[in-house]
């Protein structure tokens, strides 16, 4: 894994602790690579929240002095295909089993999903497929949020991550996410990882 690389995936997982981890994180983030990591720290109000990304946008504009970016108007058509092939990606061969089993949760969550999440966030051209995975699966691993962990681990093989580099992605990130939370994704990631290689073997 590159500097560039680790730097991000510990910038993504600083978001399920505190501040003072935060500001580390940030700080070689933005020696590194400040577009992408500003495009990080943008995608994770899909997984922690609006509340979380909005401190995290404020301490990033204060740490960095960097102004914010402007906005880039796209119709929602535009989410919409985007969001179908990202999550398409994502997903693989369980992609209609995905659509399937959100539609029977509530279908507006599916449909927010794909268009919001997929197609609106995590399909903008500002940060390539595989890194934004290796970053979703190193802020997942930080909370408990097992079954949607295993789901972007196995995303992350999906869009073209070796097994060296999501192995990699955690081993990162165990400074910061500490012990257990450590423990519990190295246990997801054990069941996703035999799986795959099971797969490629037959």
């Amino acid at each position: 894994m590159d500097d560039r690389t680790r730097a991000l995936v510990r910038l993504a997982a600083s978001l399920t602790v505190d501040e003072s981890v935060q500001v580390e994180a940030m700080d070689r983030a933005a020696e590194l690579a400040p577009e992408q990591a500003e495009e990080v720290l943008l995608q994770s109000y899909l997984f922690m929240g609006f509340p979380v990304a909005l401190n995290a946008l404020h301490l990033w504009r204060r740490r960095t002095g960097r102004p914010a970016a402007r906005v880039r108007a796209e119709p929602p058509a535009v989410w919409i295909e985007r969001g179908e092939a990202t999550c398409r990606a994502v997903y693989g061969p369980h992609y209609e089993a995905l659509r399937e089993v959100m539609g029977g949760i509530h279908p507006e969550l599916d449909r927010w999903a794909v268009v919001e999440g997929y197609g609106k966030v995590l399909g903008r051209p500002e940060l390539d497929l595989r890194t934004r995975e290796l970053c979703i699966a190193a802020q997942l691993a930080g909370t408990d949020a097992s079954r949607q962990l295993h789901s972007h681990l196995r995303g992350c093989l999906n869009v073209g991550n070796d097994v060296e580099t999501v192995e990699a992605t955690l081993t990162a990130v165990e400074d910061v996410i500490g012990g257990e939370r450590v423990e519990a994704a190295r246990r997801v990631w054990a069941k996703v990882r035999d799986r795959w290689i099971r797969k490629q073997g037959d």
